[in-house]
């Protein structure tokens, strides 16, 4: 059985001693209840082979090891009068735990032992470092985490000099950031989202007759996405279609030309722009403009008139998407409940996927499973995992979907 406590139910928390019970009760290490048994040999074998058999026994891989570096700020929770806000602030990584163990426990059915090691970061570059003296965790198989962009470059340097595998979870971040050859990225990086877009559009729409226009007021948060949509259709060469680029659809209602199609890429995640620009949008359609816009992957997170953001034909690029009515979610979202009583979040259903995913790669290759992972995909439940592997930047999930406004909803179209 497992080494940890169970955690009780979120929505029981706030105010109440089981807070202290889950929290607290969360031990520094997990063992999932599926192992290997053992054979013994047959009475009648001869002795060097019972020798031989043994020998091969031994190298047999049967236990993984697995460290968890999560933020769960214990050290920020008082144990006798929990506040409501002090419980949230574990929320993110206690959902991920719950998640990622029941996809280890899948995955443990195939005979492998796995030893779950859970260490608190604090999200605290300071307890990083001493959890890095932790006996065993420079052995770990695989390391999952820290989940923040600063304490993976924090980390980076320890996990370079011991060879570790280490899984980047949740940060968005470029590998560039953190120039770990052993890193491996689950979410995907905003150039690959830009890629994503201008490759629908080339794929698409006709050179002679649509122009790609560029909205974009240049903010430093717009320009994540901006620089490198600019430099896709600047630096293409067999296809290269009329671009422009406006700091708004004001600016560029005066240089529309009548018998041009126009494709829009909105840079910008501010919700007051967005909203302003949509309606700016919708006006100019029903004066005749054609037009089809492409959003930002935050929109997916964000709420927009579902409508007018149907009738321009919206679509945004998405790395992950959980669709309730899959068979595997349903079937998740049933064992969650029955475990811990409580809904699955976000959080759970990407440590699940991630749990299940390097669970089974571990179980089938062994402890150099990472030379495996460029060659296996993988649909999850919330995202994807397609990787290539860059020499100085690790491994890198390519799997991005584009999903677009119809009927009301958003609906994966690629």
């Amino acid at each position: 059985m497992y080494m940890t406590s169970v955690l009780n139910p979120l929505q029981r928390l706030s105010g109440n001693k089981s807070l202290i019970v889950l929290v607290f009760g969360l031990l520094l290490s997990a063992c999932s209840p599926k192992i290997q048994p053992k054979t013994t040999p047959s009475a009648k074998t001869p002795e060097p082979e019972k020798e031989k058999a043994a020998e091969v026994a031994d190298k047999k891989f049967t236990e993984a090891t697995i460290s968890m570096l999560l933020p769960f700020k214990l050290n920020q929770i008082n144990p006798k009068t929990p506040t409501k806000a002090e419980v949230e602030k574990a929320a993110l990584a206690i959902d991920f735990y719950q998640g990622f163990m029941l996809g280890i426990d899948s995955a443990a059915s195939s005979g492998l032992n796995f030893h779950v090691n859970v260490l608190d970061t604090r999200d605290y570059n300071g307890q990083i470092e001493l959890l890095s003296k932790s006996p065993g965790l420079s052995s770990s198989n695989l390391i999952v985490g820290p989940v923040y962009p600063e304490g993976i470059k924090y980390f980076s340097k320890f996990a370079i000099a011991h060879n570790l595998p280490v899984v980047s979870p949740l940060a968005a971040s470029l590998p560039e950031e953190f120039n770990n050859p052993n890193l491996i990225s689950i979410v995907n990086n905003i150039n690959l989202h830009a890629t994503k877009i201008g490759d629908h559009i080339a794929k698409n729409y006709n050179t002679a007759n649509h122009v790609v226009v560029l909205i974009n007021p240049k903010k430093p948060d717009d320009e994540v996405l901006g620089a490198p949509l600019r430099q896709y259709f600047s630096g293409m060469k067999n296809r290269k279609f009329a671009f422009q680029e406006f700091a708004s659809v004001f600016s560029m209602e005066m240089k529309v030309q009548k018998l041009k199609k126009y494709v829009l890429v909105l840079t910008s995640s501010d919700k007051s722009f967005v909203t302003a620009t949509i309606d700016k949008l919708i006006k100019m359609q029903r004066a005749g403009l054609d037009v089809r816009l492409y959003g930002h992957p935050n929109w997916m997170k964000q709420t927009y008139p579902a409508e007018k953001l149907q009738a321009l034909n919206t679509i945004i690029s998405a790395s992950y998407k959980v669709d309730y009515k899959r068979p595997p979610v349903i079937s998740f979202v049933k064992k969650y409940r029955e475990k811990y009583q409580f809904e699955p979040g976000e959080y759970a259903f990407k440590g699940y996927d991630i749990g299940l995913y390097f669970g089974n790669l571990i179980a089938n290759a062994g402890p150099d499973f990472t030379g495996q992972i460029t060659k296996h995909k993988y649909r999850g439940l919330h995202n994807n995992f397609a990787f290539v592997y860059d020499p100085k930047l690790g491994f890198i999930n390519t799997s991005l979907m584009l999903l677009q406004y119809k009927n009301f909803a958003l609906n994966t179209i690629e």
